[in-house]
């Protein structure tokens, strides 16, 4: 599969995980949250915190009609912003944001069916409270005697991750910047067999990838680590289910940019490619 753009609108740049600063008492447009007064309504706070009324609705599981009670606290998603580059879709800012393209639109009033424009500039809801760290494969123990530059994952998960198939090697990881840059690694397998997750998770995206992943599955492991599954015959989960470790997410197939069968499989940490070799249990 050919390598992302450098720019870093890559398939699986994740969640970023700044935690928000602490709330600043009483204005909305400084804070992450905010205490609902007597008489407030809910555009009245969107209004003032610049920050639009959905984001705060689905930030804060609100049911229609939407009324506010005083002393209710509303977490306020944040903002940042991205600058779109030429040729880049909605798909990879989204993923690089570890959000929906869906929930960009909707914060920049754009239909999220139209191509967008190089140089227009984004606003980027940031999530505003993070998952709790999840354990990897059940079961597992942590190997020994593992390679020195791999990151910590025995003390971040406690074990590694499992291999999401059991077919053989057939591209290995290759850094950004060398030649024939890989940002994953593709196992063999028979079209139609099972590809599972490699530690439990929540589904971030389930679907179709147009431009070159074909049907692709991404799960968020929580604490920064996430996984990706492209190149699927099929996809046998959906979006924001959550899911175990060793549960089929799809069928190994061909779609995609490339026509060979073969699971394309990424492991990222706080937006960084890592070398799934390196973090995947021996076997």
């Amino acid at each position: 599969m050919r390598r992302p753009r450098a720019s870093g609108a890559l398939l699986l740049a994740l969640i970023s995980l700044a935690l928000p600063g602490a709330a600043l008492a009483g204005n909305p447009a400084e804070e992450t949250v905010h205490t609902v007064k007597s008489g407030e309504t809910l555009a009245g706070v969107a209004a003032r915190a610049v920050v639009p009324r959905v984001l705060i609705i689905e930030a804060n599981g609100l049911k229609a009609p939407y009324t506010l009670r005083a002393g209710q606290k509303l977490v306020i998603p944040r903002r940042r912003s991205h600058t779109v580059e030429t040729g880049e879709t909605g798909f990879e800012i989204a993923m690089q944001y570890g959000l929906t393209w869906q929930s960009i639109a909707v914060a920049n009033g754009l239909d999220p069916k139209k191509p967008l424009k190089a140089g227009t500039t984004l606003a980027i809801p940031t999530l505003s409270k993070l998952p709790a760290p999840i354990a990897g494969p059940e079961g597992s123990q942590p190997p020994r005697g593992s390679k020195a530059d791999a990151p910590n994952v025995d003390t971040e998960l406690g074990v590694r991750f499992a291999w999401p198939a059991p077919g053989k090697l057939l591209r290995s990881f290759v850094p950004a910047g060398k030649a024939g840059a890989h940002s994953g690694i593709d196992l063999a397998g028979a079209e139609g067999s099972a590809v599972r997750a490699v530690a439990k998770g929540r589904v971030i995206f389930a679907g179709n990838e147009p431009s070159r992943y074909g049907n692709l599955v991404i799960i968020d492991h929580g604490n920064g680590w996430a996984s990706a599954y492209a190149k699927l015959q099929k996809v046998t989960v959906k979006e924001g289910e959550k899911v175990r470790a060793g549960e089929r997410v799809g069928l190994l197939g061909n779609t995609g940019e490339t026509s060979d069968t073969a699971l394309h499989f990424e492991i990222r940490r706080k937006n960084k490619p890592l070398d799934p070799e390196l973090v995947l249990a021996p076997r």
